[in-house]
């Protein structure tokens, strides 16, 4: 349901509407769905949703026990032919399902898991925008300060008193996924219940410390690389998008590439994965679909007559754009289209 809402969101932007699914902002509808996740992601647990309880060491789903049928065949009651069958209906399919659902949908659309669900990446934007008014950038590794001015014409200083809001947000978000994760393993109302009165065994107090310390580390440190390099759900995404020419992709309108002399790259600065989005695609591997470059694009070109440079393309068209690609990085591996306000800055 949400990644059909998702999709008709980004087909409406694909139309050059200025609204969303359901007359929704694009960037709200996507808020919209992040927070629903999020939530999901949070109580899923706690409502026996999901989780894999330890003690019991099997799956429950949606209230349910979900084992793989093998205690009968252990204990010599069940033949060799029905512990297979169980393994393959109640193990092997429904991975099947969910893996091929969610590269089905990468090859054909791309990342939109991870830029419009991912719980873990709603932080990283979270603390993005957060580090950026304490120190004007969006990851502590960006060589150069953002400019404050925002695409639709605000303003965002950056000041150092903003740190007191960083340094407790990224402590809470990462108590937090320790703490989530843990009621994943064990039953939530155990974990909360011996949070609350203090009353932790060992083993509790062990995973908590050392998972909110490397959670800690990486939503302060490595947010984008762990998106980029070393999230397996993110990687597959990527590689299945990236197998298909005619999926959707960002598009750019390389022969009025002269209209972005009057720009400050403001497609390049809200990117939350640091990219270029006026890249060729093999460059925007790490690409969520989040559409911000596409929401900042439109803004700062609301008032030229031949609209907005970026936008989203698919089918034959994203074909044509995986094409020109191909050619561009045989002509110019290494480079990529920089507008001429931003080369007067360098």
């Amino acid at each position: 349901m949400v990644g059909t809402q998702a999709a008709a969101a980004i087909r409406a932007s694909i139309a050059r509407k200025p609204r969303g699914w359901l007359g929704l902002p694009v960037q709200r509808w996507r808020q919209l769905t992040q927070a629903g996740f999020f939530l999901l992601f949070i109580f899923a647990p706690v409502f026996d949703i999901f989780r894999l309880d330890l003690n019991l060491k099997h799956l429950i789903l949606f209230g349910f026990d979900w084992t793989l049928g093998l205690d009968d065949f252990v204990a010599g009651s069940a033949s060799a032919a029905q512990a297979a069958l169980n393994l393959l209906l109640r193990g092997f399919l429904p991975l099947l399902a969910v893996g091929g659902g969610l590269i089905y949908v990468s090859w054909k659309w791309g990342r939109l898991y991870c830029g419009w669900l991912c719980p873990h990446f709603s932080i990283v934007e979270t603390i993005n925008q957060t580090l950026r008014r304490a120190i004007g950038k969006q990851s502590l590794w960006d060589k150069k300060p953002m400019p404050t001015r925002n695409p639709d014409g605000s303003e965002t200083p950056h000041d150092a008193i903003w740190w007191f809001a960083v340094m407790p947000l990224v402590i809470a978000c990462a108590v937090l996924w320790a703490v989530v994760l843990l009621t994943y393993l064990l039953p939530p109302a155990e974990i909360y219940g011996n949070l609350w009165h203090g009353t932790l065994t060992r083993n509790q107090t062990v995973f908590l410390s050392a998972g909110s310390l490397a959670f800690f580390v990486e939503f302060m440190f490595a947010r984008h690389l762990f998106c980029r390099y070393a999230c397996a759900v993110g990687l597959f995404q990527s590689l299945a998008w990236m197998g298909n020419n005619k999926a959707m992709v960002v598009g750019f309108k390389r022969e009025r590439a002269k209209d972005c002399s009057s720009c400050y790259s403001a497609c390049d600065h809200v990117c939350p994965m640091r990219l270029n989005p006026r890249n060729v695609k093999r460059m925007m591997f790490a690409c969520v679909q989040c559409g911000q470059c596409v929401d900042a694009c439109d803004h700062t070109l609301e008032n030229n007559p031949n609209g907005s440079l970026l936008n989203w393309v698919h089918d034959l068209r994203a074909e044509s754009e995986a094409a020109f690609n191909v050619r561009a990085a045989r002509a110019a591996p290494t480079e990529h289209i920089i507008p001429v306000a931003a080369k007067a800055e360098r």
